[in-house]
């Protein structure tokens, strides 16, 4: 799978904000590469300047990326409270859960799976 920023490849400019989010995720000398050749990425560059986190090959069924995606969200859904908002908002909230976390012997569990390069194997406690 190729991309390349939209509006550059159709000569055109939106209102997408697309020339103001990739300079703040891959920096500005490259998107300004980006943007004014339309230069298209392939994957492994995608995933080399960060991004994508994942390069798949394509399945017969052609849902590598929706599989991918599905495994992820599963994974990652019970865990984490999505949700939109304001910066302080959330700054309390992450702060709150945070302090609860603390004390737990599961976050101890974390931080040594994360040493250990393993899932985590978390109890409750």
């Amino acid at each position: 799978m190729k991309r390349c920023l939209m509006t550059a490849c159709l000569s055109s400019l939106n209102p997408s904000g697309g020339t103001q989010r990739l300079p703040r995720a891959i920096g500005m000398s490259l998107a300004k590469e980006l943007i004014f050749s339309a230069r298209v990425l392939d994957g492994q560059e995608a995933k080399a300047v960060g991004l994508i986190s994942h390069v798949l090959e394509q399945n017969q069924e052609g849902d590598a990326a929706y599989r991918k995606a599905l495994g992820l969200a599963r994974e990652f859904l019970p865990q984490v409270l999505v949700t939109r908002v304001d910066l302080v908002t959330g700054l309390a909230i992450e702060e709150a859960c945070y302090a609860q976390t603390i004390p737990t012997k599961d976050r101890l569990e974390g931080l040594l799976a994360f040493k250990e390069k393993r899932p985590p194997r978390y109890k409750g406690e």
